[in-house]
């Protein structure tokens, strides 16, 4: 009796093992979790401590009267020391407010992968709490790209590489909004192939479901004071023109900075597809301000993007006065006469704010009323002047169509400047204006662009002008139908040394075609 029912109470034991082991088996196949990387280093790491710093600081906050509907935010993802401040501004319009799911696209510091990666865990951790991944949505939204994937790639830390720019943004919103569900993508690449396949995605994902999305992105590094809020207010133009087309090229060319650009970028693809009409620049301040160490800064940034009822232009009118149209004239002449002689012209920067602007810029130069050399400086990389300086000498030298410009031409040359408005994407085509807007077309590794001038003077409609737009990027003509291109309309302020000018209208047709949008001189046609 004895033995058996020692025998009993060893099966009993077994079978609680096995069950035992069974459960915890299945415990570790569902728990593959993201634990804190950078608790107590970027931020405290004890669960009061941090509720109560978050929430002082987006108390602290100033919030928008009236901000319409908010579809995405930019925050920075530095220590809270110096960062945080900044990014309560973008929190702070979530009181009140409920979301079901926010998106979190970030870049990834210490590991190269060529696509975003979206985690495939089970959740994030904080020293607030477990935030759950939308495993179900995260696995929609890599299905519709090759350039996104679910993965671990980028979100977990090992040794010193701790990877923050998703962590960090997490205690905010588990304060501001409590219970949501995450979608932590990281992007390996920063391109605008990887930047638009997010974006695109996303907006198709999110269409019609309570979910915000978040950029996390801090601005430039390591730059003295001056030359920081500089730069990063070119930056932030761009963002409140809507521009992502130049951010995207200008970050990739490293001319501007943003660690998160490729974010910034998606997340403004996608909020406009969404129906956001408005980005505004809600704060900005650098490590400066907060150490007094004006030596070496770090930028930061909270913006915001919104569908608004009535919301405000995404970029002034663009204007020259007459001495301004002047000194570009001379700078294109100075420029020519010095690459024919195989000199570089080095002119002094101006005096004239609006030509120290970031601006893409083409000219044109003419010989006895015909077609010379055309060459342009498509998005806006560097200041007007020397965007200009560059154009004309490649249009004298560099036109693949024409023979190099001979010294004893110059005195024959006519010239022509047209300084480009920033690029935005066409959402309806019935809204472009023929002899008022110029299109940039891009799909499938090509791109082609044709100046405002050109479907006057060819005599086109609408539909014409597109179709040969796609025809300059060597697409079929009907390309402009397919949902993978993008179709970016901008206007030009066209002037000329036969009388500076004042419309959009030059006295030569002309149209560039690069292979892709490109800080480089693209040659320019007057022909289709």
């Amino acid at each position: 009796m004895k033995k058996r029912l020692l025998g009993l109470f060893f099966a009993w034991c077994a079978g609680w093992c096995v069950l035992l082991a069974a459960g915890c088996l299945r415990a570790d196949e569902k728990s593959k979790v993201r634990e804190p990387a950078v608790a107590g280093a970027f931020y405290p790491g004890q669960a009061e401590v941090l509720s109560k710093l978050v929430d002082q600081l987006i108390a602290q906050a100033v919030v928008p009267a009236n901000p319409g509907r908010l579809v995405a935010l930019v925050a920075p993802h530095a220590g809270y020391e110096y960062s945080g401040a900044v990014a309560a501004h973008s929190y702070a319009l979530l009181k009140g407010q409920k979301f079901e799911r926010v998106v979190v696209i970030a870049p990834s510091h210490y590991e190269y992968f060529p696509f975003a990666s979206v985690y495939d865990g089970d959740a994030y951790v904080t020293p607030l709490g477990s935030v759950p991944v939308d495993k179900e949505f995260a696995a929609k939204l890599a299905k519709l790209s090759p350039l996104i994937q679910l993965s671990s790639a980028g979100h977990v830390a090992s040794g010193d590489k701790r990877e923050h720019s998703v962590e960090v943004e997490l205690p905010f919103l588990q304060r501001a909004l409590g219970s949501f569900k995450l979608v932590p993508i990281i992007m390996g690449e920063q391109n605008y192939d990887v930047e638009r396949a997010v974006g695109v995605a996303l907006a198709k994902t999110v269409a019609g479901t309570n979910t915000l999305i978040v950029a996390s992105s801090d601005l430039s590094h390591y730059h003295p004071y001056d030359e920081a809020t500089s730069l990063d207010g070119k930056t932030l133009r761009a963002i409140a023109e809507w521009d992502y087309l130049s951010m995207s090229e200008n970050f990739g060319a490293r001319v501007w900075e943003a660690c998160g650009g490729g974010p910034i970028v998606s997340a403004m693809i996608a909020a406009e597809r969404l129906g956001a009409n408005e980005a505004r620049v809600l704060k900005y301040a650098n490590t400066g301000d907060v150490t007094g160490d004006h030596s070496k800064v770090v930028g930061y940034s909270a913006v915001a993007f919104l569908q608004t009822a009535s919301h405000a232009a995404r970029s002034e009118k663009f204007s020259l006065s007459a001495k301004e149209k002047e000194l570009l004239l001379q700078i294109a002449r100075k420029s020519v006469e010095s690459a024919v002689t195989g000199k570089t012209y080095d002119p002094q920067p101006p005096a004239f704010d609006a030509l120290l602007q970031e601006r893409g810029a083409f000219v044109t130069l003419t010989e006895n009323g015909e077609l010379r050399g055309c060459i342009g400086v498509v998005t806006a990389s560097k200041p007007l002047y020397l965007a200009v300086r560059d154009a004309a000498a490649s249009a004298a030298l560099h036109d693949p169509r024409f023979d190099s410009v001979a010294p004893s031409e110059l005195s024959k040359l006519d010239y022509e400047i047209s300084v480009l408005s920033p690029f935005h994407r066409v959402l309806d085509t019935k809204e472009i204006r023929v002899g008022r807007d110029g299109l940039l077309m891009i799909a499938r590794e090509h791109g082609g662009l044709l100046l405002p001038q050109v479907p006057t003077e060819q005599g086109w409609d609408r539909e014409t002008f597109l179709e040969q737009t796609c025809r300059k990027a060597n697409l079929p003509a009907d390309a402009w139908q397919d949902e993978d291109t993008d179709i970016f309309a901008f206007t030009a302020l066209v002037f000329n040394d036969r009388g500076v000018g004042e419309g959009i209208m030059p006295q030569v047709p002309s149209a560039a075609q690069p292979s892709r949008p490109s800080t480089q001189p693209a040659p320019d046609s007057p022909k289709p």
